[in-house]
Formats: C-alpha cells, structure tokens, sequence
C-alpha cells in the first residue's frame, strides 16, 4: 500500500493490530530520481520520513486482504482505503537463507572473522568464530571492520581492552586472540550480553562481560566504542576515565559528517590521530594525554 507521510504510522499500527505477522516501511519512489536518502541519526535528520511511503505487510496466506486492508484503513481514520497490490512469499528454508547472507570474511592479512555454520578458510589465520545471535558485530559492517583493523595493527601483547558497547562480543574476541591480557566488554541489552558469552565460549577466550548498569569499567589500555555519534559524545567522560594515561582509544559508528563534533568532544584527554574511513563511516583514535584532566 501507498500511503502519505502523515498516514504511516497510524496506518502500520492498524496493520499490526489487525493481525499482521510484520510491516515494513520503504520509499514509494525507491530507484526513481525522487528518491529520499535518509541515513543518520534522529536528531540529525533532514526529515524523518518519505513523502510518499510503501507499507509492506506480512500475512497469513488464507487472509481475506481486502477485508484485511479495509479494516486496518478504517482503524488508522484514512479517508479512504489505499490500493493495494499482493504477492506471495513462498516457503523456504528461512535460516538456511540468513545465514547464506553472512559468509567468512577476511579483514586484514591475518584476521577473519567466521560465521559459526561456515568451515575455517585460513586455519594459520587469526579466525573469529562468530554467531551475532541477536546482537550487532558480523565483521562485515564498516564500522566493525575499521575497529578490527586498527586493532591488529596497534594491539601490544599483554595489553588490557575494554569494548564499550560489545555487542556480539567481536572486537573483545578479537582483542584477546591478537594476544590481549585481558579485554572486558559492557552492553546495556541482556540479549547482546548473551551472544557475547556463547561467542567467546566458542572462540575459548576468556572475555568479562558486564551490564552497563554494573558501574564504571575499571581503566585499561585500549577503549574501543563502536556504538553512534550522539552517545559516544555523552559518554566522552566515562570512555576518558576508562583509559589509562598514554593508553589509547578507537571510536567508530560514526558517518563522516559527525567525525568533527565526536573528536571535539574527546579533545580535553585525547591527542587525536589522523581519521580512518570506510564507506562513508569513520573511525576516530587518540592517546590519552598524561594529566589531562579526569
């Protein structure tokens, strides 16, 4: 269904209550010259929504959709029912299909990070062996690629990690097979907490996995931050006092519009390094200056 802007959400609840199994929400002009990109953060958004708006909704294949449709219509206070267009999603084997979209990757000369179903490429290499389960870090997104990067080729043997929003766990697995004393990881969602510890059991390195909530990490020498612009520069003070002096930190989820406002704000503990990018994304790293205020 098409709809306008001001119409989606009342319209996608509608659906939802309704019976849909799930809805989804894409640009009604999506590969046409109307196209509206809109990639960022909230509060950074040009616009928050298209102009014109398809919703896609999943149902039970014995549905009567114009029923369906009419109904959900009438409950969202449309003035008349959108026209509608079905298809049919034929059975497939659905994890079998997820997992044939997340294949071993290689990400530097002797890095790979390896899905759990998938047969080791480089067995000499250093392989992470990772199911993301219900949390982000597959090693294929910019983002954790420019972390996992950076990361061999500046961790020291015997250093101490922290990986501030670990996720899947991958940068603190990473840490400790690169030759890491110790790497600790903090999350705030329990689910993430979950596939970080089966993931660092399946690797057989020991990872401290806490919840956000458990208190300030004790200081290490390398903090790693792979979460968003607006909350790594909130947590500037925190991340700052979580590193030790002369130790060093790497801050990624970050397009490379934002870069400037986040290294502003790690500017009082950090002498910054020149900026690394990847597909439009940007990874930002500094040493924690000696004496600099805590």
């Amino acid at each position: 269904m098409t709809v306008t802007a001001a119409e989606v959400e009342a319209l996608s609840d509608a659906l939802v209550a309704a019976g849909a199994l799930a809805v989804d929400v894409t640009d009604a002009n999506a590969g046409t010259v109307l196209e509206q990109a809109l990639f960022d953060e909230p509060d950074h958004w040009p616009q928050r929504e298209w102009a014109l708006t398809k919703v896609n909704a999943l149902v039970a294949a014995d549905t009567d959709v114009n029923a369906f449709v009419s109904t959900s219509a009438t409950a969202a206070g449309l003035k008349s029912m959108p026209r509608f267009e079905v298809a049919h999603v034929a059975e497939q084997d659905w994890v079998r299909t997820t997992q044939q979209q997340f294949q071993p990757v290689r990400i530097a000369q002797r890095l790979w990070v390896v899905p759990t179903w998938h047969a080791v490429p480089d067995p000499t290499a250093v392989n992470l062996v990772i199911d993301p389960g219900l949390a982000f870090g597959t090693g294929t997104h910019p983002t954790t690629r420019l972390c996992l990067r950076w990361l061999e080729r500046n961790l020291r043997a015997g250093d101490s990690v922290l990986d501030y929003g670990c996720g899947s766990g991958i940068l603190a697995i990473a840490a400790m097979k690169l030759g890491a004393r110790s790497a600790a990881g903090v999350e705030i969602d329990p689910a993430a907490l979950v596939a970080a510890h089966n993931n660092a059991m399946q690797n057989q390195v020991n990872v401290d996995l806490t919840p956000a909530a458990a208190g300030p990490p004790p200081a290490v020498n390398i903090v790693l931050a792979n979460i968003l612009a607006n909350p790594l520069k909130l947590l500037a003070p925190l991340l700052s006092r979580a590193t030790l002096p002369g130790g060093r930190i790497a801050l990624s989820g970050v397009l490379e519009h934002q870069a400037d406002e986040v290294e502003q704000a790690y500017r009082p503990w950090f002498s910054m390094a020149p900026r690394e990018y990847d597909d439009g994304w940007a990874l930002l790293t500094g040493t924690r200056i000696e004496g600099a205020l805590s």
